[in-house]
């Protein structure tokens, strides 16, 4: 096994950069700005309406010179832009006058909030000074609010975070202005009587692309926030303890069509549903949200996709209640600059609380069942902030309502299953800065337990709890970092859950010839770990890189509240990377990357080799191209043949490319296409997105993008037989699989808080199965010597079953399920969304849902016409109200 030698070698190599680090420091020091406020005293705070005319914005000085961050950094910006910052006992305003030669020119596009186009200057405030996270407020001249919280540096900008401020737009012969009005309670500081927080600017000059920073930051030096620049002058100000509460009503009506016979299948149901939110400031610091009956009826539908690996597919969180400081509970497992490590698999994955019921009863042929769609959250309570001395917070707890299908007969006689128990989760996060900000420490622990697991629900786990530790230290300005983190995982439960566990296709502990992993039926419990060391330089001059290992041992087990895709995996990384500084007469920027990743299993076997490279190009005229290419010439794939052998994958050549018109433009296209394929043409595949974005005015917004995937595997799993003869089959076949799918949506806005969107994707996805076969030498060199085929003497159908004679006696060996598959969906949303005061919103919603098995003989379009457009949907009908209490 390969992990002390990449280990030794990771702590060499950092040696050997603590001893680079020692040298005089070459990054160039930026000195910082200061902006000096004054409070109002007695005078009237400004109006706020865009003009900068009242006498209160005399009492300060105006701040600018900002200079050019993007394309070409340290040069004048086209135009100049200042601002002013008061300040009160409860808010602070900020007065900015950004001039421009051709005030008609100004691009003044609409969009909700967070729409960030045309257009716009935004502030950055560091508040906890910190030099870690800031609060960022943007405007663009079309008045268009955004707001995102800042964290880890300026790495996550979180744009779920909503706080109540106001802000109006005007465009004179200068140029435009604005004025913001933020209140104190939506920012967190000390209770020092004298106040200095970070500050940054940034103005977009839409016409030429062109970002300009009053603070400036050169290209190459690494972080954000620790390079702003010093607002002082704010004394005696008092921390707000935030306190809102944000009662909700909805109605609600389904139709769908009817279903004879069916009790619970009668074409229509309704309901009327209450709830309330909270966010209430136990210290200036640190926020407890609580929600009771939450409501996730307005949010937009997963995408639609198959998966024919066998292994979870990742969605991400759209629920606001847990996307809100959601950087302050992510724990990935192994998340690097190479890529390749499984980057989604994370301690914490919120879209397991209410989950999907996961039981499901077994009914008789006259027996109807109503299954519910969801499992309801009966309450979550979330308590989070960052303390002035470096502290980062984060608790969870929820709590998931049982459950229960209830089935029917013909007769009317009924009864209930519990198909979800009760269950409690719990999430407690923490993080420690020191050395200056330039280092962190912390942990995380979950747990998951289910109160009186039923006989029916005795495969889930009783318990699930993990812990962790990470940290991460930066040298050299910044430049330089090492980082890491460690992983422990328990599951309890019942002698089948575990047993489920360990069969499961993120373990497979029944794989023929894995010497090192079994199947125990008697244990109840699995423990497990995953790690991830990773040393990089991100700063100072063209030149990056970043090289690490991550494990995950075969017991690890995180998916009773995180995701994890697959376990027994030891993997070494190495990026290195190119970029330009200064802008040419070709291009803005050009990156070009180098990439390798080898892995290994826990019995040593070498799994995969794989080299990259790739480059991505920044036109001079706004255009945004890149393309990359793989060569992979170890494959081997233990999980492939579901409990069968390791399987060998011949070696593989891969590209990907994209091509995006400048995206300023009213008419702007994307294109987008990857391929796989094996040097010995044993499977193919092949993917292609074509889209246009449409704005032909301001207000109205439309884009549509198709997609194709044709996927050719000469070896595709089908299913697996214990014994046929005394000896194992693995059964595959030759699939040719077809997908088309098509996004497309509508954005009219008719002011920044009026708004209706449309979202609609129809989707189909075919597959036709021929030339079965059983693997015989799953790692056989060549590729025809690790299967045996049938022979068309030695299969036959008959009424949707293929059976197996394999030595032509007549008698049938086994028999498995016609594979080929067509499944048909379209999936849409109509959203109007008002904002009648700020924070307070009416929803009125419109889904639609159609989701059927076509005929896989038929024709993409032709199957796609008879079973999404001609059928009668499942339509949803919501009225949200929502009323923000600011007290």
């Amino acid at each position: 096994m390969r992990q002390p030698t990449l280990l030794s070698a990771l702590f060499i190599l950092l040696f050997w950069a603590s001893t680079y680090a020692s040298n005089p420091d070459t990054t160039q020091v930026v000195a910082k700005k200061i902006y000096v406020t004054q409070a109002i005293g007695e005078a009237k705070p400004p109006a706020i309406d865009g003009l900068l005319d009242e006498q209160v914005w005399n009492i300060v000085e105006w701040t600018g010179d900002y200079v050019e961050f993007q394309p070409d950094e340290n040069t004048p910006p086209s135009y100049q832009t200042k601002f002013k910052i008061v300040y009160d006992a409860k808010f602070l305003y900020i007065g900015v006058r950004c001039y421009d030669e051709e005030p008609d020119k100004i691009v003044k596009r609409l969009s909700r909030r967070d729409g960030f186009d045309g257009d716009w200057v935004e502030f950055n405030i560091d508040s906890y000074h910190d030099q870690r996270t800031a609060f960022s407020f943007t405007v663009t001249a079309a008045g268009v609010k955004g707001d995102e919280f800042v964290s880890n540096n300026g790495s996550n900008w979180d744009g779920s975070w909503n706080p109540i401020w106001y802000t109006k737009t005007n465009v004179d012969e200068e140029g435009w202005t604005a004025e913001l009005k933020i209140p104190l309670s939506q920012l967190k500081f000390s209770g020092s009587d004298d106040q200095v927080w970070g500050l940054q600017s940034t103005r977009r000059f839409f016409r030429a692309e062109e970002r300009s920073l009053w603070q400036r930051k050169p290209i190459d030096q690494p972080g954000w926030v620790s390079e702003f620049g010093e607002l002082h002058g704010l004394k005696n100000i008092e921390p707000q303890k935030q306190l809102e509460v944000q009662p909700y009503t909805v109605t609600s009506g389904e139709t769908y069509e009817a279903e004879e016979g069916n009790p619970f299948r009668d074409g229509n149901e309704s309901d009327i549903t209450v709830g309330l939110d909270a966010k209430i400031g136990v210290t200036n610091d640190l926020t407890l949200d609580l929600t009771v009956n939450p409501d996730f009826g307005q949010v937009e539908a997963d995408p639609s996709a198959i998966a024919l690996d066998g292994f979870q597919i990742f969605f991400r969180e759209q629920r606001p209640f847990f996307v809100e400081n959601k950087n302050i509970f992510d724990f990935n497992v192994s998340q690097s600059e190479a890529g390749n490590t499984f980057g989604f698999d994370n301690v914490f994955y919120s879209r397991r609380i209410g989950r999907s019921p996961q039981g499901s009863p077994d009914t008789a042929d006259n027996e109807f069942i109503d299954q519910p769609d969801n499992t309801p959250i009966i309450g979550a309570a979330k308590f989070s902030g960052k303390t002035r001395d470096g502290w980062a917070i984060g608790v969870l707890e929820s709590v998931t309502a049982k459950r229960y299908a209830s089935i029917v007969d013909e007769d009317g006689n009924g009864r209930r299953e519990m198909v979800e128990p009760l269950t409690n989760y719990f999430v407690g996060r923490l993080q420690k800065d020191f050395n200056d900000r330039n280092s962190y420490i912390g942990g995380i622990f979950t747990a998951t337990n289910r109160d009186n697991l039923t006989d029916e629900l005795n495969f889930l786990h009783r318990s699930a709890y993990t812990g962790g530790v990470d940290f991460k230290h930066q040298w050299n300005n910044r430049d330089w970092y090492v980082e890491g983190n460690m992983i422990f995982s328990r599951v309890e439960g019942s002698e089948e859950a575990i047993q489920n566990t360990q069969e499961s296709i993120t373990h497979l502990f029944q794989r023929v010839d894995a010497d090192h992993v079994e199947v125990e039926a008697d244990r109840t419990s699995l423990t497990g770990t995953a790690g991830n060391l990773q040393i990089g330089k991100i700063g100072n001059g063209h030149w990056r890189f970043e090289t690490g290992g991550t494990w995950r041992s075969p017991e690890l087990e995180l998916n009773d509240i995180g995701f994890q895709r697959q376990s027994d995996d030891i993997r070494h990384y190495t990026w290195i990377g190119y970029q330009t500084l200064k802008p040419d007469s070709t291009f803005r920027r050009v990156g070009i990357n180098y990439n390798h990743w080898s892995a290994w299993d826990f019995n040593g076997n070498h799994n995969s080799l794989r080299f990259n490279t790739n480059s991505w190009q920044n036109w001079e005229n706004n255009w945004f191209s890149n393309f990359g290419f793989n060569y992979a010439p170890i494959q081997y794939d233990n999980f492939a043949l579901r409990g069968g052998p390791r399987l060998r994958r011949s070696p593989e050549l891969s590209f990907w490319n994209s091509i995006r018109t400048d995206n300023r433009k009213k008419l702007r296209f994307n294109f987008f296409h990857r391929g796989r394929k094996a040097v010995d043409n044993s499977y193919r595949f092949y993917y292609v997105e074509a889209g246009l974005v449409y704005q032909p005015v301001n207000a109205i917004r439309v884009s549509a993008f198709p997609s194709l995937s044709i996927n050719n595997d000469k070896l595709q799993f089908i299913d697996n037989f214990d014994d046929v003869g005394g000896t194992p089959r693995y059964l595959n076949g030759e699939i040719q699989q077809r997908t088309l799918s098509m996004s497309f949506r509508f954005n009219y806005t008719i002011n920044p808080n009026l708004t209706i969107q449309y979202w609609g994707q129809p989707f189909i996805s075919r597959g036709r199965y021929s030339n079965f076969k059983h693997v015989t030498d799953a790692t056989a060199q060549r590729f025809e010597n690790r299967f045996l085929g049938y022979s068309g003497d030695q299969i036959s159908l008959a009424d949707g079953t293929y059976s197996i004679d394999e030595n032509l006696n007549g008698d049938v060996d086994f028999s498995f399920d016609d594979p080929d598959f067509s499944f048909v969906q379209f999936r849409s949303n109509l959203v109007i969304r008002w904002e009648y005061i700020p924070g307070s919103e009416i929803f009125l919603v419109w889904s639609q849902d159609v989701s059927r098995d076509g005929d896989p003989t038929q024709g993409l379009l032709r199957s796609l016409g008879d079973n999404a457009f001609g059928q009668t949907p499942q339509n949803i009908f919501l009225l949200k109200a929502t009323y923000r209490f600011v007290l």
